[in-house]
């Protein structure tokens, strides 16, 4: 009998030991949390391996990609290499992010550069693949002409068996030159969903002076994936209400989303004691730790599922 109290014992001593030394242990470790690796694009770039390891240890299982340009690898790998990677670390890939800009008058080998970014995102595995920006006038006109370029390239995505998305930034809240229309408003409502979805920046959509929340009301079908995004830190400042953000999205239906972590310039312009500048490695290990902190804060909000 002594033994087995002792063995149980030092089991509660073991796991207690494990708690305070993983500050997300014991949180929502069923959770999905998600991060775009765009966060930490310095460090993928020179250690892919070491950079996913390092984010999955932080509770991170879901990834959201970038792979500009058409280069058949993904962060110097093999889509399929890199893909294997991540499944054994335990993270799943739900999207990535490219633009290619239209050409008239050379629509074909647009097209079909289009195709060879969504064979490697197929090969990744994901649902969506997400235009995180795009150049246009701001009169109903061009941004018309976005939205039938938005629609054709989307059609070629379903045959992938992918979505096409689009990730607005603070301008897109704007009203058009020639009109009172709002141009993110104007892209929801003139896209076809059955082949264009949105990825609703909070922390840009904010920015621009509206409301995620009213968003995901009025448009429940149509944001199917956000990115969760604060000044750094998930959570920091205050200024955006991510639990009414989630609350209204679960309602939607809806579960997608990954955190995104946009460098300071004040840390990239931080110095050492001495005067130095910071080095690439001490920035990223800031982002890092900004990544880590973010993660255990949505293990821990109640509100994330």
């Amino acid at each position: 009998m002594r033994k087995i109290i002792t063995f149980r014992l030092l089991a509660v001593i073991i796991a207690a030991v494990a708690f305070m030394t993983n500050p997300v242990a014991g949180f929502g470790k069923d959770k999905k949390v998600g991060i775009q690796l765009y966060s930490v694009m310095d460090a993928m770039r020179k250690d892919p391996q070491k950079s996913v390891e390092r984010l999955t240890d932080m509770g991170y299982n879901v990834f959201e990609l970038v792979q500009w340009g058409g280069d058949p690898k993904v962060f110097g790998m093999p889509a399929d290499e890199f893909k294997a990677l991540c499944n054994k670390s335990g993270a799943e890939i739900v999207s990535t992010h490219s633009s290619i800009q239209e050409e008239p008058g050379n629509e074909e080998d647009v097209m079909n550069r289009w195709r060879k970014l969504f064979e490697i995102q197929k090969a990744c595995g994901g649902k969506y693949f997400v235009i995180p920006s795009y150049k246009v006038d701001y009169t109903v006109a061009d941004v018309q002409r976005m939205c039938d370029y938005l629609n054709r390239v989307g059609k070629i995505a379903s045959e992938y068996g992918l979505q096409l998305g689009y990730h607005n930034h603070a301008n897109e809240y704007k009203k058009l030159n020639d009109s009172d229309d709002v141009m993110w408003e104007y892209l929801v409502e003139h896209t076809n969903p059955e082949y264009v979805c949105f990825e609703l920046d909070v922390y840009w959509c904010t920015k621009g002076e509206k409301s995620p929340i009213e968003y995901l009301k009025k448009y429940p079908e149509r944001i199917k994936i956000l990115h969760i995004k604060d000044d750094f830190v998930i959570g920091d400042s205050g200024a955006i209400d991510f639990e009414g953000i989630f609350k209204q999205f679960y309602k939607n239906g809806m579960s997608d989303y990954v955190v995104e972590i946009e460098t300071p310039e004040a840390l990239r312009e931080k110095k050492n004691a001495d005067g130095s500048k910071y080095t690439s490695e001490q920035i990223s290990d800031e982002v890092f730790e900004a990544a880590r902190k973010s993660a255990e804060y949505l293990k821990k909000a109640k509100f994330v599922k």
